[in-house]
């Protein structure tokens, strides 16, 4: 990497990681995660790296197809993006989906995958909120839906996500590129996992783990969920598919409630897809996919996607 990358790289790190710890301040002034302006200063936080990319594509570097060089344009080939879209939304929920069976197998994830009964117990609560008897839904039918209706949380998240997407591996991941796949890949993933700290600073994702723990849960679930992320945007050149399947992760997050055991705590540094035992299949993927040289023959796509225009 050339000086003038290193100075980029360090001005959009530096943007980035001001606004999310700014943006959190009304939470460690206030009331936390419990803080009813939780849900805004969430969302506005996940456009701090859209804005902190935007700002050195625009102000510092200032390349001439701007659009390509954060991975929003093309849009071709169609049929290409198109898969590795579909493939990003596919994939990530299966992660988040067989982190549970896993952490069932090593005992860390209390498990119910017959009865349902903490989702159980969490719908007989919302309909005593809402004064009902119950719902004359069975609850199997109810989980199905819940699975099925997975693929649309890709696109009702997309915008939020997209906010994130556009820095780590729109504009920050390709810059890195050029150390080599493996140290781009702990890179952006180390530094997107450290721009979550004010949140989870503050027990978000990891409520009863101490702060270093879980900010160090965190990089570890960023930089394997990044490396499937950014492989997505390498291999098609775009950063949309990592978008949509970043919003795909999101929507999925919550299922492990579904599954769970009524009346058992969840420790989220070692179950689910945010803990230790979650990070068994991404992990493989990731060597997998480094070890065949997924990476590298990605990186020559993507420069040549973000050549200069000709002129003339």
């Amino acid at each position: 990497m050339s000086g003038r990358d290193l100075r980029s790289v360090g001005v959009f790190t530096s943007l980035a990681f001001a606004l999310a710890w700014l943006l959190a301040l009304p939470l460690w002034f206030g009331d936390g995660l419990a803080d009813p302006r939780f849900t805004l200063v969430a969302a506005a936080t996940m456009t701090t790296p859209a804005i902190a990319a935007l700002v050195v594509v625009f102000l510092v570097e200032r390349p001439r197809r701007k659009a390509w060089t954060l991975g929003l344009w093309p849009l071709r080939p169609v049929r290409s993006l198109l898969g590795y879209v579909v493939l990003g939304i596919v994939v990530s929920i299966v992660l988040v989906l067989v982190a549970l069976p896993i952490g069932a197998l090593l005992g860390v994830y209390p498990a119910d995958f017959v009865h349902f009964s903490a989702f159980q117990r969490i719908l007989d609560e919302q309909a005593g909120t809402a004064g009902v008897a119950g719902i004359p839904i069975p609850i199997g039918t109810l989980v199905v839906i819940q699975l099925a209706a997975l693929p649309l949380a890709a696109f009702i998240n997309l915008i939020p996500a997209l906010g994130e997407e556009l820095g780590w591996r729109g504009w920050l991941l390709p810059k890195l590129m050029p150390l080599g796949a493996l140290p781009a890949v702990l890179i952006s993933g180390v530094i997107w996992g450290l721009w979550h700290a004010p949140l989870i600073l503050l027990g978000y994702n990891y409520p009863d783990a101490p702060g270093w723990l879980g900010v160090t849960a965190m990089v570890g679930t960023c930089i394997l969920v990044g490396a499937v992320f950014g492989w997505l945007r390498l291999r098609s050149g775009s950063v949309w598919p990592a978008a949509f399947a970043h919003a795909a992760f999101n929507g999925a997050g919550g299922t492990y409630l579904v599954f769970a055991k009524a009346g058992e705590h969840v420790d989220t540094t070692q179950a689910t897809i945010l803990g230790w035992s979650g990070w068994i299949v991404p992990l493989a993927l990731v060597v997998f996919l480094i070890a065949t040289g997924r990476f590298a023959s990605a990186r020559t796509h993507d420069r040549a996607a973000r050549l200069p225009e000709p002129t003339g």
